[in-house]
Formats: structure tokens, sequence, C-alpha cells
């Protein structure tokens, strides 16, 4: 399944880069490696081999790719994460535990403590609300804008 996945975003990013245009995207590539794929392993979901093989993949394939011009990463506590998805109220996130949250945050903390493809915008989704609040939303716009352009 983590294949998968892995080859659908393979195909997002060449799709992205024919378009030739700014393009947002969700999840990247690298989180599904570094996050998901080694949590899977952690939890003796994926076997050894299976994560071994991934992981030549996934550096074949980043190989190719350019990373993002900037990877915008939403810092959040685990009660921040609860309380989205509570909110979102998708039933396929109803089940997700509190454990499971917390070994994903600190794989995400120790993933962009690392990160070094490009600029990084490191966002506290503790004390923003972009959703809701048209004043934070225009804090984030202008965050973005000042990365992308290189200003001050």
């Amino acid at each position: 399944l983590q294949i998968y996945f892995l080859n659908s975003r393979f195909q997002q990013i060449v799709e992205i880069e024919t378009l030739k245009r700014n393009v947002i995207q969700d999840r990247t590539i690298y989180e599904d490696a570094h996050i998901f794929a080694e949590n899977l392993h952690d939890m003796a979901l994926m076997t050894t081999r299976d994560h071994d093989n991934y992981r030549a993949i996934f550096d074949n394939i980043t190989s190719f790719i350019k990373p993002p011009d900037l990877l915008v990463y939403l810092r959040a506590s685990v009660p921040t994460l609860v309380n989205n998805i509570q909110r979102r109220g998708r039933e396929y996130e109803a089940g997700i535990r509190i454990d499971y949250l917390s070994k994903l945050n600190e794989k995400y903390e120790a993933w962009i403590n690392n990160y070094s493809l490009g600029k990084l915008l490191i966002l506290d989704k503790d004390k923003l609300d972009f959703t809701n609040n048209p004043e934070d939303l225009g804090s984030v716009i202008n965050s973005i804008e000042r990365e992308i352009n290189g200003l001050f």
C-alpha cells in the first residue's frame, strides 16, 4: 500500500511540474517516506525488507524531482490536532488514537528539524486560526509571499 501512495505522489509531482504555475500541495512525497512509512516500520506493520525496498525506491524517485520551492509546516500540538479532527468530523479519522498522533507528531518534528531541501516556513497552528480569523489568514499569506519572494 505504501508503494501505491509513493507512486501516486510521484505522479502528482510529474503532473505539477508540467503545469508551469504555482501549486499548493497538501502533503509531500517526503512526508510519505519520513513520517508514514517510518511509523509503519516502527509499529512492525512494514517489514524491514519492505521498508528498505521502499526507501530505495523513494531515494531513486527523489533524485529525479525538484523539491518544493517552499515547504510550509503547520506545527500543532496533539490537543490542536485532536480538535481539528473532531471539527472535521470525518468518520475514517474518528478512531485515530492519541498515542498514534503523538508518534506522528514526533516524526514530523524530527523531520522538519532536519529539513534542508529548500525554503521552510513554520507556522504555529496552536496560535493561528487562519480558517476562521481573517487577520491570521492575512498574516499567513504575507509570510508565504515574503518567503517565496525573498522579502525581509
